[in-house]
């Protein structure tokens, strides 16, 4: 198995400059390294310790400070169902992108699960941090079949990839998800550009109106899950719908005229809540495309409650289909449409956006 995901992998042609490095500061007082002896990190079954590592990576700005007082407050509880059995190594991100340097180390230290403590963006980077030049991150023995799991305890504004599973925004049920350590592995979509650098994405990928929207409401974060109304209402000033050339699955280009948003979903909701991509599943080796083509202003107030219900792909000028990949290009050739994926700006198309079916291992 291990050989066709690095066959998928090998599109890679770019690196991503490393932040500052991690430190991590455990429950057990541990150095840098989470242990001198690599060999417990074999799946945790080895004779000389049946102790698991497991790094909790927070953002201590997420929710406007919010995310860090829940984190601290849910700590001893944490230790309490934890702590018997595992070494608790917390790290706090420092700025943009340390949440991705701090899960290479993690992985490459052999950590037994690296779990993402806030929202999407936090959720996102850790995500990004499971992969290097293209490929999956192994540990310092070279090894890519002990795999290092990767968890979430929402805490942060959106947490929209949580509701896919399902699961409620309650941090003391995802700490019990963590103790039973039920694991299924899932897919992972990735992006490439003109550039050739890669960047993943877990839960949605969309372009044009809704992108420009998420870009508006990251300023608004302040504001909790009001700034994805306020962001939209920004971007709104002044839209313009827009022809796309779009290729699906490598087979014929083809135009969609006066295409107002594109969403590329592995998970199924974005916006806070909002169904965008009812029937993707981050399971099912696909992506799940949604097109939304000539929409007016009173069209998104009118339809709004069918997005968040998932029920608007019976809408007139609503596309879907699954797809293994999906190019998009700007027939205008402006370099002014905007694209990003959980949340985070990637800038402006062309993109290709790929999927990478059952890419890692998480705990459900």
């Amino acid at each position: 198995m291990a050989s066709i995901y690095q066959y998928q992998y090998q599109i890679a042609l770019g690196r991503v400059e490393m932040a500052k490095p991690s430190v991590f500061r455990a429950e057990q007082l541990m150095p840098l390294h989470l242990s001198t002896d690599r060999s417990i990190y074999r799946g945790g079954h080895s004779s000389t310790s049946a102790r698991r590592d497991i790094v909790f990576v927070v953002n201590p700005r997420g929710a406007n400070g919010r995310t860090v007082k829940e984190w601290k407050k849910l700590l001893p509880y944490l230790r309490s169902r934890l702590g018997r059995d595992c070494n608790i190594c917390e790290s706090l991100t420092s700025g943009p992108s340390h949440a991705i340097d701090i899960t290479r180390e993690a992985i490459r230290e052999g950590a037994d699960a690296v779990i993402a403590v806030g929202g999407d963006g936090t959720l996102h980077e850790v995500v990004n941090g499971f992969f290097w030049d293209g490929k999956p991150v192994a540990n310092h023995e070279g090894e890519v079949t002990h795999s290092t799991a990767l968890g979430l305890i929402p805490l942060g504004t959106g947490s929209d990839f949580a509701r896919t599973f399902g699961w409620k925004n309650d941090p003391h049920e995802a700490i019990e998800r963590i103790a039973r350590g039920l694991r299924s592995r899932v897919d992972v979509g990735v992006i490439s550009g003109e550039s050739g650098e890669l960047h993943y994405f877990i839960n949605v990928a969309d372009i044009h109106l809704s992108a420009k929207a998420g870009y508006y409401a990251s300023r608004y974060k302040r504001f909790g899950n009001l700034c994805y109304i306020l962001g939209a209402l920004q971007a709104f000033m002044g839209h313009c719908n827009e022809d796309l050339r779009i290729r699906i699955n490598g087979g014929e280009w083809k135009v969609y005229s006066q295409v107002t948003a594109l969403c590329i979903g592995n998970g199924k909701y974005f916006g806070g809540g909002m169904k965008i991509t009812p029937n993707a599943d981050p399971c099912s080796g696909n992506l799940e495309v949604v097109i939304l083509e000539d929409f007016k202003w009173y069209d998104f107030i009118l339809k709004l409650h069918k997005l968040y219900k998932g029920t608007h792909l019976l809408v007139k000028n609503v596309s879907s289909r699954s797809v293994h990949s999906i190019e998009v290009e700007d027939l205008s050739g402006s370099g002014s449409i905007y694209i990003q994926s959980d949340g985070e700006h990637l800038g402006f198309l062309p993109r290709k956006v790929c999927i990478l079916p059952a890419a890692i291992e998480m705990i459900c």
